[in-house]
């Protein structure tokens, strides 16, 4: 290992203390909104709220976005979403990992990087809106409250993603 990686390692917070952390910040949400954790319901309000600064009218009266009403920034998702952004971006500063850099393997480009996150993206924000809850809801949530489904989605996620693994490996061979 190269002496930078240790150094940005190193400044790392311990996986096991950011756990128990998690479980903590769960257990407060619980507590204190009666509800998990969970961040497709906070972006599908800020678009609704994007869409009605542009449209109000038309926002308003979908099937979607409408029922939200005029402010659909008042959920406590949203909340949490911004504040997961402005955590995370606290902690790359403070650790030192705000290079604006794509990583990619030496057999890809930058280019098609891009397009394969922009593409993974798009479908992962489609898929839990369709199912009407992001994987950090259905695993933390569910598995928290020992739900069967939310198990075995867990076990079925990590299995697509060995299996789709084996697709997308050899843009990280270097």
């Amino acid at each position: 290992m190269n002496a930078q990686y240790e150094s940005k390692k190193s400044s790392l917070m311990n996986p096991y203390l950011a756990g128990v952390l998690l479980g903590l910040i769960l257990l407060a949400s619980f507590l204190v909104l009666g509800a998990g954790l969970g961040a497709s319901g906070g972006l599908a309000r800020i678009a609704a709220f994007l869409e009605a600064a542009v449209a109000p009218d038309h926002t308003l009266s979908s099937e979607y976005f409408g029922r939200w009403g005029g402010s659909p920034l008042d959920y406590y998702l949203v909340f949490m979403l911004l504040g997961t952004f402005l955590g995370g971006m606290i902690s790359a500063v403070r650790a030192g990992r705000t290079n604006l850099e794509v990583e990619k393997g030496a057999s890809t480009t930058a280019w098609r990087r891009l397009s394969l996150a922009l593409g993974g993206g798009i479908l992962v924000g489609f898929a839990s809106r369709l199912a009407r809850g992001c994987t950090s809801g259905q695993a933390l949530t569910g598995g928290a409250m020992m739900l069967t489904g939310s198990l075995l989605f867990m076990v079925c996620l990590f299995a697509g993603g060995y299996a789709a693994a084996w697709f997308v490996r050899r843009q990280w061979h270097d």
